[in-house]
């Protein structure tokens, strides 16, 4: 009994985590809002550096959300699931590295976000992109990777308290559509940093070009989902419960 109401004691947050988790859920949504706005604002004025800018601000971004889970200082109970998650993320990229963009990342994500919440979902995306990028080689669109994967989760961990995945339609339409989100992010940081001129014809024509490995990629994430969701949420449900994550 003392044991248990030491590990309840433990879990409530401090005051310095409790402002930093206020000051997070300020700072994380205009955090996340400032990449794409950067890409709108980059592809009306045709800015000629748009490929180095909208690099800095995606670093700067996954930064913030490193820095406000690092001074969160959580207990290393609440780490272990997210770096396992991401690292299975990471490795289930790798494995399936011979079916183009047919990968379970997207699905993991939205699972780490549904069960964790937004800030683990976001990590999650972030490191296993980060890590599995050791394998496929790093570059200019690791950031961009580690942003996409992480929005996903971070959304998924919003509205998954809502009941939204519940229903199982509305889970697999949000898998799909988040596979269509990272490719319309990667591709636009593609299209405004190297295409040029930025035409409509360009667009369109980069797009397309994209559209068959982006439709694989939201049919992985739909099937993954079903195989995985419901099992291994219940698993980690289980464990939240037993060690009071």
């Amino acid at each position: 009994m003392k044991q248990y109401q030491k590990l309840q004691v433990d879990c409530t947050p401090s005051v310095p985590a409790r402002k930093t988790r206020r000051m997070a859920s300020i700072l994380e949504p205009l955090v996340l809002i400032l990449v794409p706005a950067t890409l709108a604002v980059c592809a009306v004025c045709d800015y000629q550096q748009a490929a180095l800018l909208t690099f800095v601000v995606a670093v700067a971004a996954i930064a913030v959300f490193f820095l406000s889970f690092e001074r969160s200082k959580p207990a290393l109970r609440q780490i272990m699931p997210t770096v396992v998650l991401a690292a299975l993320a990471a490795a289930g990229r790798i494995i399936f590295a011979p079916i183009p963009d047919f990968k379970p990342v997207s699905a993991i994500c939205i699972i780490a976000g549904a069960t964790f919440g937004r800030q683990s979902g976001f990590m999650v995306g972030a490191l296993a992109a980060l890590v599995s990028n050791f394998f496929f080689g790093q570059g200019a669109w690791t950031p961009w990777q580690m942003y996409a994967w992480g929005l996903i989760g971070y959304i998924s961990g919003i509205a998954a308290p809502h009941g939204w995945f519940d229903k199982k339609p509305v889970l697999l339409i949000w898998g799909f559509l988040s596979a269509m989100l990272y490719g319309l992010l990667l591709n636009g940081w593609y299209v405004i940093g190297f295409v040029h001129p930025i035409t409509r014809q360009t667009v369109l024509a980069a797009y397309a070009a994209r559209f068959p490995l982006d439709l694989i990629h939201g049919i992985a994430t739909t099937l993954f989902l079903t195989a995985l969701y419901l099992p291994w949420k219940r698993k980690l449900e289980r464990v939240k419960r037993k060690y009071y994550i």
